[in-house]
């Protein structure tokens, strides 16, 4: 395998390139005697009692390699190791670098190094979340030789850890020959279109594979167009998040290509195209596409350009289409002319949406009771969000009503009623179809149903 990258090809704290790559990085040296600023306590006295095997290896490969113990990880390790006592299986060992319940010890590329070691081998672990770490293309060499060697991992969340277009090659060409992970999460690593290009490329071959977050990944056009080709044939992947490339020009070419994607896969359940810079055009190439696909259910073309003129597309496809159950518009311009254009659709021809978001959408009104009019002839309408936009009296009273009646439950919701000296309003509640998409609440489920409604609603495997 490629040798790692060296700790100076990014800068650590924010990602940013502070010198140009070099084509071949020099590896560090050897990792048996990778320089640190070494604590080690004088005897086992000054650690707390050992009480597990993971957390004895740990400790013990720290010693040897003169690596400071970290705290954090020193806790969580005693906690997997309690689940293993226990005799649970499949465990997901989470190490959060953003922890707000406790004081969170960040990993570095070296810190992933000594877990990966102790995890290797080990049968009860089949998923690691590190989110929000140090790790940078260290830490993804070290990954990558994971996924070669651990036969149990499933699920791997790698999410903003600072990993380079170098580490996403080294990742993706790792899955070449994995046949156990299911779900990835890459979110926030700034691989760009080369990174990007060596995962269209894995999913040639990778035949295991059901999730892929590229999200924040800074991907460009030609990767966009890549994976849209690759999808045309690719019968594995039920999900995939392709948020926020950096696309230049206006002729929308990844839509078009995507769009083509989904009249030939029939596999794809989960489609993210957030901030795509989608516009009528683009959103008209997808409509055009769904009449023949029988597959998505779970459509996100939030944060776009999209007004009401998409709108009469969209509507119209779900006439017939009877497979979506889940549509992202959230933070579209539909406003009330769109908003109505789905309310006809919605109340007299389609029985199979499940779930709309139009926050922050400058609906009025007018198009908001139009909205709450028609979940009241679709029984099947369970969900709607709302917030964002321009509420008047009866926008106020027309949620409350179906609030109050019960077809419209609590948690389906991001608004809650109030009444002030007689008078409705609606306040905001932090219900919505993928709240803790980035981020885990500090109480309360990780996944709960009214925080994260798409992912429950269009379950793919792990709520990543």
């Amino acid at each position: 395998m490629t040798t790692p990258p060296s700790l100076g090809a990014r800068d650590m704290r924010g990602g940013g390139k502070v010198a140009a790559r070099a084509k071949s990085p020099s590896p560090p040296p050897a990792p048996t005697t990778i320089p640190t600023t070494s604590w080690a306590p004088a005897d086992r006295s000054e650690v707390p009692e050992i009480i597990g095997s993971l957390q004895e290896d740990y400790y013990n490969l720290c010693m040897e390699k003169s690596r400071k113990i970290n705290s954090f990880v020193w806790h969580l390790l005693q906690e997997v190791d309690e689940e293993i006592e226990k005799g649970l299986e499949g465990i997901i060992l989470n190490i959060p670098g953003n922890s707000r319940l406790m004081p969170a010890e960040r990993i570095t590329g070296e810190d992933f190094w000594i877990l990966s070691r102790i995890l290797k081998k080990n049968p009860h672990i089949n998923g690691l979340d590190v989110r929000y770490n140090l790790m940078s293309d260290v830490g993804a060499y070290y990954a990558a030789r994971l996924l070669q060697k651990q036969h149990k991992l499933i699920y791997l969340n790698l999410m903003f850890n600072d990993i380079g277009p170098e580490g996403g090659e080294l990742i993706a060409k790792a899955l070449h020959k994995n046949t156990t992970l299911k779900y990835l999460r890459m979110t926030g690593n700034k691989i760009e279109n080369k990174g990007g290009m060596f995962f269209a490329a894995m999913l040639q071959i990778n035949s295991s594979l059901e999730k892929l977050d590229l999200g924040d990944c800074d991907l460009g056009m030609q990767s966009v167009i890549a994976f849209a080709t690759v999808l045309t044939q690719n019968q594995t992947i039920k999900g995939i998040n392709l948020n926020r490339p950096i696309l230049y020009g206006e002729q929308e070419e990844p839509t078009v290509h995507l769009g083509h994607m989904l009249k030939e896969n029939h596999c794809l359940v989960a489609l993210h195209m957030c901030k795509h810079n989608m516009k009528n055009c683009g959103i008209k190439q997808l409509c055009d596409a769904l009449y023949l696909n029988r597959s998505l259910r779970y459509l996100d073309v939030s944060c776009n350009k999209i007004t009401r003129d998409g709108m009469v597309c969209l509507a119209d496809v779900l006439k017939s289409n009877t497979t979506l159950e889940v549509i992202d518009l959230s933070f579209n311009r539909i406003e009330d002319v769109g908003a109505k254009y789905l309310s006809e659709t919605l109340a007299s021809h389609n029985r199979s949406l499940k779930a709309l978001s139009v926050v922050n959408n400058n609906i009025k009104g007018e198009g908001l009771v139009a909205l709450s009019q028609s979940m009241k002839t679709n029984p099947i309408l369970s969900n709607v969000y709302i917030w964002g936009n321009k509420f008047d009296e009866a926008t106020c009273v027309a949620y409350s009503d179906l609030i109050q009646t019960g077809r419209l439950k609590p948690d389906n919701t991001d608004v809650e009623p109030f009444v002030v000296d007689g008078h409705v309003y609606l306040a905001e509640v932090s219900n919505g179809l993928k709240k803790h998409y980035y981020w885990r609440p500090t109480y309360g489920e990780v996944c709960s149903q009214s925080s994260n409604a798409g992912s429950i609603l269009v379950p793919v495997g792990p709520d990543l």
